[in-house]
């Protein structure tokens, strides 16, 4: 069970840094685990393509070096359920605190 709350986590985690500029996957490693997340490949991939595919992410293929990388940015829908999130979680964490 702690694995599936983590993978939500995960996911607004993935959205939220794609509201902000574009993400890749081997950035996105590194960046969840500073914050305590061991994520393979293997996981984080599948997570990236369910999030475009419903709509929450927008993956465009870049090349750079001459290697092609694919970059997510956050959509108009994933913005919004990330703001949707924050008020629930929010309201969770005060609940919780209480």
């Amino acid at each position: 069970m702690i694995r599936t709350f983590f993978l939500g986590f995960i996911r607004l985690h993935l959205v939220y840094h794609a509201s902000l500029e574009p993400i890749f996957g081997l950035d996105m490693i590194r960046e969840l685990r500073k914050h305590g997340y061991e994520i393979s490949p293997g996981t984080l991939y599948p997570i990236l393509h369910n999030l475009e595919r419903e709509g929450y992410l927008l993956g465009e293929k870049q090349l750079i070096n001459g290697k092609f990388r694919k970059n997510y940015h956050a959509t108009a829908l994933g913005k919004k359920a990330l703001a949707e999130a924050i008020v629930k979680v929010n309201e969770l964490l005060d609940e919780i605190k209480s």
